[in-house]
Parts: structure tokens; sequence; C-alpha cells
């Protein structure tokens, strides 16, 4: 890639992207020939969601790329034309996990159905709960509701304003120390979001530097055990309670850094598949068009 190409990154400060920040950090965009510019709101000033909802990322902040729920990355770039889907994964060997008190008479995930779940509405997780419930009630049973950020749900489900929240790690052990009760995992599906003149060379390398990430962080994962616990430790400043009613220091040896993937390209079949069952909940206007939704670029 001759010269460096300038790539505005915006990076969520959740446990399954700690690779951006390795990359970053270590210099692994630099050699791609990316000069990488991480995006980053502040735990503390976030009080809903890290993406804002009204706003377009790649318009109105002008970044490049973000990571998302990969049902919001197809609700975002249809609804309000903010990039392109370009990637997807996994992105690491952690599930969302669904609780409940233990006094809560749920043993099963079927017993959730009609029992609304608490979410946080428009970061795109809504979608992943949604898919999930449906492998155990009809459709007519899921129910979900707005319960905002981890801690918010966590002290929701404490005080018994919600029967049952969605979590991923490393709050789903805080979930476990605070006496809760698992009753559902199931995977997080994540997409990457491209502006419309990122594509080709420049999408391969941060590809290519994103995946050293991974292999450096799975080669030596108790290297990046305080990277990773970040997010836990910002979590415990705007919610001390949560962390006054547990051991936080068997809490944090109990945590392991998990094995991390590195994202796909996006599969523009698998991308249609997902926007008809969209279509088919009501979820997205019944026009959107998978070929506005993905790159160019995505076979």
């Amino acid at each position: 890639m001759a010269g460096d190409t300038r790539v505005r990154l915006f990076h969520l400060p959740f446990s399954f992207m700690l690779p951006q920040r390795v990359a970053s950090e270590r210099g692994y965009f630099a050699d791609e020939g990316l000069d990488v510019e991480l995006v980053e709101r502040d735990r503390e000033d976030v009080d809903w969601k890290y993406i804002p909802a009204e706003e377009t990322l790649t318009g109105d902040h002008g970044v490049d790329l973000y990571p998302i729920c990969k049902w919001e990355s197809i609700k975002r770039t249809w609804d309000m034309n903010d990039g392109h889907v370009v990637a997807k994964g996994t992105f690491a060997d952690q599930p969302y996990t669904v609780y409940v008190r233990p006094e809560s008479g749920i043993e099963s995930p079927a017993d959730l159905a009609n029992v609304p779940v608490g979410v946080n509405e428009r970061t795109g997780q809504e979608y992943t709960v949604v898919r999930a419930l449906e492998e155990h009630m009809s459709p007519e049973d899921v129910a979900i509701e707005h319960q905002g950020m981890p801690t918010d749900r966590l002290r929701a489900l404490r005080d018994g304003e919600c029967e049952a929240i969605s979590l991923l790690e490393p709050q789903s052990t805080l979930a476990e120390h605070l006496g809760f009760e698992p009753v559902l995992e199931f995977e997080n599906h994540m997409g990457i979001v491209g502006a419309t003149d990122l594509e080709g060379e420049a999408l391969e390398a941060f590809m290519r530097a994103y995946d050293r990430a991974v292999r450096t962080i799975n080669d030596e994962p108790d290297a990046f055990r305080d990277d990773y616990l970040s997010m836990l430790e910002m979590d415990a400043k705007v919610a001390p309670d949560l962390f006054e009613a547990v051991d936080r220091g068997e809490l944090l040896r109990e945590i392991e850094v998990p094995r991390y993937e590195a994202p796909e390209p996006a599969d523009r079949e698998e991308m249609s598949a997902h926007l008809e069952w969209m279509k088919r909940r009501q979820l997205i206007d019944g026009t959107a068009d998978v070929d506005v939704i993905v790159g160019p670029a995505v076979q």
C-alpha cells in the first residue's frame, strides 16, 4: 500500500473487541500501512449505548469502520445510510447468557415465554436475543424490554424491576457472583461496517492486522488480562454498589481471557437470509435491499 492510509476506527470498549486495541497499540495496523485512530467514548459519559442512535458514524462522526451487532449493522446501513456491511464474526468465544433470580421459578429457556428479557435496545443485541429465544418458543411469545447498560440490567434484576436479563462476559461472571442463575446461552454475532470509500486494499490490511492481534492474544492470554478486565473496572466506577456485594478479588481471579477469532468478509447470501428474517419480523422496511446494505466488494 502506497503511504499510510488514515482510518478512523470506532472502538467499543467491550471484552470481545480487545484485538482492535492490541492491533493499534502494538503497531500491527501501522505495519500494514494504516494510520489508525481509535475513536472511543468515555464509559462514565455513556448512560445508554456507545454508538449514537440518531447520528451516523460514517457521516456525522467521520468514522471509517465500526463494529456492531450483525442485525443492527443491517438496520443502520439501510435506515440511516451509515456505510456498508463489510465483515462479520463472533469475534470471541464468549456467549450471551440470560440470567434470572434463583427464586424466579424460571428453570429452562421455554420458561422465558412471555417473560420480558432485559436488553440494551438500539444496540443490536435485542435482535440476537430475539433470534435465540425463538429457538425455544413461538415468535409471538418472545418478549424483550429496554434495561440499559450491563450495570443497569444487573441492578434491575437485583431490584426486581425485571425477571431476566442478557449479558456478555465479564459481566456474566459478575452476575453469577451476585447469585443469579443462567438459563440460556447463545452466540454473539457481530458485523463490521465500513464507509462507502473504504474498500479493497485498506480493508484487507485491516483484516490482516486484526488477525495478527487475535493470534498474539490467543498465544499468551494472561499477558492481556488487565486490558481484558478494564471494562469491568470501568463498570466498578459507575456502579460500585454491585461490586460491594461480591468478593472482588475472587471475581477477578475467576475471569479468564477468552479465545478470540478474526472477522471474516461479509457473505451476501447469509446477509440476505438475515434481512429476510428482519422483514418477516417487521424490524426493517420491507423494501430493504441487500445490494445496498453490503459493501460493493462483498461476494
